[in-house]
């Protein structure tokens, strides 16, 4: 049974730890929000994580192949406790993109 697991990722690489991952057939859910930067009198609204340093993927984790998540480019670890993944509850993610507007923005 697939569960929703959180991916550790390095800083500022969520962008790459997902393409690698979807690019080795995960399913990955970055949720991101639209942040406000100011820079040099210039104000712009930016994509900006939601949870910074960490997106969500599918798997089942007794197939062993969620173990090349820990290995893909941009990711550091799954959350875990001891050997295994912890598994995120129920209906979490689903409620974070229930909340989403047209442009995939929290």
């Amino acid at each position: 049974m697939k569960s929703w697991y959180a991916v550790y990722t390095q800083p500022r690489n969520e962008d790459v730890a997902c393409t690698h991952l979807q690019r080795q057939g995960f399913e990955v859910y970055f949720p991101r929000y639209q942040k406000r930067r100011s820079h040099a009198r210039r104000r712009e609204m930016v994509s900006a994580p939601l949870f910074p340093r960490y997106l969500f993927v599918t798997f089942d984790v007794r197939d062993p192949g969620w173990r090349v998540i820990r290995s893909t480019r941009g990711a550091i670890d799954l959350v875990r406790n001891g050997l295994y993944p912890v598994a995120v509850p129920a209906g979490i993610v689903e409620e974070i993109r229930t909340r989403e507007d047209s442009d995939g923005h929290v």
